[in-house]
């Protein structure tokens, strides 16, 4: 299967693109648009975590849940939303203690494109949801895909940092050898769970030392 996606992630993902589960992402998807069903977020962007920041430039995973299910807000890439779109509270949290951890002035805009050129993959977990349905697609195979996609950065990769915020992306740290790569916990950033841990987590200023101690350049993370 021809899967349009960044070619570096092409090659270290191509036995994913032939498995049973792929196949049946991609016959869910038609079959739901067939029956007119609007999903987000457009074709061209389901992979746009990926083509933003291809395999051998990725320094930092932040792991999200599903896509926003609203109109204009999925991008493809997790918490991000693009310009001129509404910060979500979560998000808003994020750039809060972005701020209280590196001084990192709160910018206006939500859009996160680029972290991505720094190296930050921000990958959500589930790539596709139906319209005003949250986790509609969390059972369709892209769980399986992602969880690929992790073990493949962390097989492959050293000195990678991965920012698991909440239960559900905490789950997925038994996918990462902990002896190659730096993993971060913290609550999740939405606003019934922030003060229980994300404030004050410093994962930001964390994910740097960690970078430098290890001769990788840090990420810039003003936007």
């Amino acid at each position: 299967m021809d899967v349009k996606i960044e070619e570096s992630w092409k090659k270290v993902l191509k036995q994913e693109f032939t498995k049973p589960y792929f196949q049946q992402i991609v016959t869910h998807l038609k079959t739901e648009r067939m029956a007119g069903k609007v999903i987000y977020p457009p074709g061209s962007l389901i992979f746009h975590a990926f083509d933003k920041t291809p395999f051998e430039k990725v320094k930092v995973v932040i792991l999200g849940q599903d896509p926003y299910h609203g109109p204009g807000q999925a991008m493809g890439l997790s918490f991000s939303v693009p310009d001129g779109v509404a910060t979500p509270p979560s998000l808003q949290n994020i750039y809060k203690e972005l701020h209280k951890d590196l001084g990192v002035p709160i910018p206006p805009s939500g859009n996160l494109e680029k972290w991505t050129e720094h190296g930050v993959l921000l990958l959500n977990a589930v790539l596709t949801v139906r319209a005003n349905e949250p986790a509609s697609h969390a059972k369709i195979g892209w769980i399986d895909f992602t969880d690929a996609v992790i073990r493949t950065i962390s097989d492959n990769k050293s000195n990678v940092v991965f920012m698991l915020w909440g239960r559900f992306a905490q789950e997925k740290q038994a996918l990462i050898d902990e002896t190659k790569h730096l993993v971060l916990k913290a609550a999740h950033p939405s606003p019934f769970s922030a003060d229980k841990g994300f404030f004050g987590c410093r994962h930001f200023s964390r994910a740097n030392e960690y970078l430098v101690k290890n001769g990788i350049d840090p990420v810039d993370w003003k936007l």
